[in-house]
């Protein structure tokens, strides 16, 4: 690797980064870092600090996962790479979609269909969802449903999806057939409802008019988030999530869990849609399936699902789809390491219980620093919204929150700012400690605002 000077010179000349202005990384280059080391990384400049973006949502066993480091070794030297299109299958691939089966068994998920990541995930359920009620002779059935501030990934069915304008305007016209309704919302909603139970019912309402109005015979599915991620972590009431199952069995629609973030114990469950007793029809998973180390994700496909295409006997039921990296054998190794690793270390349960002390934490300094208007989260899945004026809920600006981050980084943590909000997702293999270290150094950068 080149020198420190070199990485400095050339930091953001060549690169355009995601989420990002080219011309303000430019002006302003990016953290470089070089090192990672449990649930710490370091930078060019030789600063270690605690990671409390967790990569990105990602990094469930931290830096230093050996077993998992060694699996895409041993994978390597035996067989780096080979195809799962038609006839060719490898030894990883079949193990890994036996050990998913088992996992997600209580979702009733029966078969995976191999991603290179989570928006491939997403646009793999879109396209099967439309596939399917072809398959079911009922083509008409092509519209979705998905949520405001919901985050489904970067391709065109994914982004058609998102209730984020950040992520939609640059690229429109998207897809048409996607429509939105209201979040889970408490702080900011249309019905300036603050009660989460009430503001369910009402979003569920909506949801009712929305399919009475475009008929129930054309809409081929509601895609969501068992906890919003990207959008601010939005948590919704318990009833939520079972309400949506129960609409779309009203009206024959299918429900897409969108558990890319929410998988593999974040929220301090197994999966989100565990968290709140549904069984969806399909759920997208990635990010924490191999901790991070490989890319990989994948579609998880229900038994009602996989009955109809597999009982088919037309051509509506053949997979015209998919990825050259679809199911790659190291990243399949990759993920039966760092599932064997989640298991063994119990991450679900040590996320429910630093989630506790983090949540606990948050609530404080919301008490104790007028600059914070709400905080949100479930497990180790927090939010932060930083207001200029709590009295109008004016959101911070874009000057406030660099400054809260730097402030944060300059304590010894890294934290991720999407718009107003300071979204904290750090490794599960977090400590007690540690979650007083992040919650030490967002007093003090609140302090300095």
């Amino acid at each position: 690797m080149r020198d420190s000077n070199f990485l400095r010179e050339q930091n953001a000349r060549h690169i355009w980064h995601p989420m990002a202005h080219p011309a303000e990384m430019q002006a302003n280059p990016p953290k470089i870092i070089t090192g990672g080391k449990g649930t710490c990384v370091t930078d060019v400049d030789g600063t270690e600090v605690l990671d409390a973006v967790g990569g990105l949502w990602n990094v469930n066993l931290g830096y230093s996962s050996d077993p998992v480091k060694k699996a895409i070794a041993a994978q390597l030297d035996q067989l780096p790479y080979y195809s799962a299109f038609r006839g060719t299958s490898t030894a990883p691939a079949i193990e890994l979609a036996h050990e998913l089966a088992d996992w997600f068994a209580p979702e009733g998920m029966v078969r995976s269909f191999f991603t290179s990541g989570g928006s491939d995930s997403v646009e793999t359920a879109l396209r099967l969802a439309r596939q399917y009620w072809k398959v079911r002779g009922l083509g008409e059935k092509t519209k979705f449903l998905a949520l405001k501030k919901g985050y489904h990934g970067t391709h065109f069915g994914g982004a058609s999806a998102n209730g984020n304008a950040n992520f939609r305007r640059n690229y429109e016209p998207l897809m048409p057939g996607f429509f939105h309704m209201p979040a889970p919302y408490t702080y900011r909603n249309p019905f300036n409802e603050t009660d989460p139970a009430a503001l369910a019912k009402l979003i569920i309402q909506a949801f009712e008019d929305e399919i009475a109005f475009q008929g129930a015979d054309t809409i081929a599915a509601v895609i969501m988030e068992p906890v919003l991620g990207a959008g601010g972590v939005m948590v919704p009431h318990e009833s939520f999530m079972p309400a949506v199952r129960a609409l779309c069995d009203r009206h024959d629609i299918l429900l897409i869990a969108d558990e890319v973030v929410t998988g593999f114990g974040r929220t301090g469950a197994w999966s989100g849609s565990r968290l709140w007793g549904v069984k969806p029809d399909m759920m997208c998973i990635a990010k924490a399936i191999t901790s991070g180390y490989f890319p990989l994700g994948a579609t998880l496909i229900g038994a009602k699902v996989a009955e109809a295409f597999e009982a088919d006997k037309t051509s509506f039921g053949a997979i015209g789809h998919g990825y050259t990296y679809s199911a790659h054998p190291v990243g399949c190794a990759a993920a039966l390491a760092a599932l064997s690793e989640t298991r063994r270390l119990d991450l679900a349960a040590n996320a429910r219980a630093r989630g506790a002390e983090l949540q606990a934490g948050l609530a404080k300094l919301k008490e104790k620093h007028e600059v914070v208007g709400d905080v949100r989260g479930i497990g180790l899945m927090g939010a932060l919204e930083l207001v200029s004026d709590r009295a109008t809920k004016k959101a911070a600006d874009k000057k406030m929150m660099a400054k809260a981050a730097e402030g944060a980084y300059a304590e010894g943590v890294m934290i991720r700012v999407s718009g107003s909000n300071i979204i904290l997702s750090p490794p599960l293999i977090l400590s007690a400690d540690e979650v007083q270290i992040i919650l030490g150094a967002l007093d003090k950068a609140f302090a300095g605002l």
